[in-house]
């Protein structure tokens, strides 16, 4: 079945990076970026109340996972 061996940092270098739409709370934005997650908003991206393909496209562009 499933092995339990630990997968190192090392193994993983990429990071997730975050696009966060206006329904994430401030404090759940500024507590991520106090860890070093990469997170940026709709707010900053000018995307506020677009759509969420529009979102998603700009997600995906920027290689970013959308929240």
């Amino acid at each position: 079945m499933f092995s339990s061996t630990k997968v190192e940092a090392a193994e993983c270098p990429k990071k997730i990076r975050f696009l966060l739409d206006e329904n994430v709370n401030n404090a759940i934005v500024d507590g991520l970026r106090r860890r070093k997650i990469d997170v940026t908003t709709t707010a900053q991206t000018g995307l506020i109340s677009s759509s969420d393909e529009e979102q998603l496209k700009f997600a995906h562009s920027q290689g970013r996972v959308m929240f």
